[in-house]
């Protein structure tokens, strides 16, 4: 995929050369952003907000947002201001401190290393959700509390693969450095 010269650094990487926009566009589908802030979803030929948007996240449907005038990617744009909304709406699921750590990680050497650290965790952590939901298929609401339960010896071991999974990675990230972990 070639990309074309544009005058901003962010943007270089979001603009697709026709032919390999087409392609990805083809088996995607997309939403338009005009400059009005209007989302229009091409498949549904409607309107959308960013809420029905986050539908189509939670369901897990492919999907990419291009600037109706220029062609640019934005989807990764629309998915952090997802994230904003959801962290100044409800619970959020970041302290201050986490939000702190990952802005120091910007410009690091580290940044391209904690991306993919990242990620690797957070894929370990929505694959163990998903064996957890798999076993858990036809349980009360009663039994579903009691299997979540901190104290169950179940939840007990998932939690600690998991941990075990992250810390590995971590070695091996750190090992990558020359740095031992603690």
């Amino acid at each position: 995929m070639t990309t074309k010269k544009t005058s901003t650094p962010a943007a270089k990487h979001t603009k697709f050369d026709k032919q390999a926009q087409k392609t990805q566009i083809n088996s995607l589908r997309v939403i338009k952003k005009y400059p009005n802030r209007r989302l229009y979803d091409t498949d549904t030929s409607s309107y959308i907000t960013l809420a029905e948007v986050k539908r189509l996240v939670m369901k897990s449907e492919p999907f990419m947002v291009v600037d109706a005038k220029t062609d640019d990617d934005l989807t990764r744009s629309i998915l952090l201001q997802i994230i904003l909304e959801e962290e100044t709406a409800g619970v959020p699921m970041f302290t201050e401190a986490v939000l702190a750590n990952i802005i120091r990680f910007y410009g690091n050497s580290m940044q391209g290393f904690m991306g993919s650290y990242l990620e690797k965790n957070v894929q370990s952590f929505t694959d163990m959700q998903s064996k957890m939901k798999e076993q858990a298929k036809g349980l009360s609401p009663e039994a579903w509390t009691t299997y979540m339960s901190p104290q169950n010896p179940l939840m007990q071991g998932m939690m600690g693969t998991a941990m075990a999974q992250m810390q590995k990675q971590t070695e091996v990230m750190l090992n990558a450095f020359g740095l031992k972990a603690k």
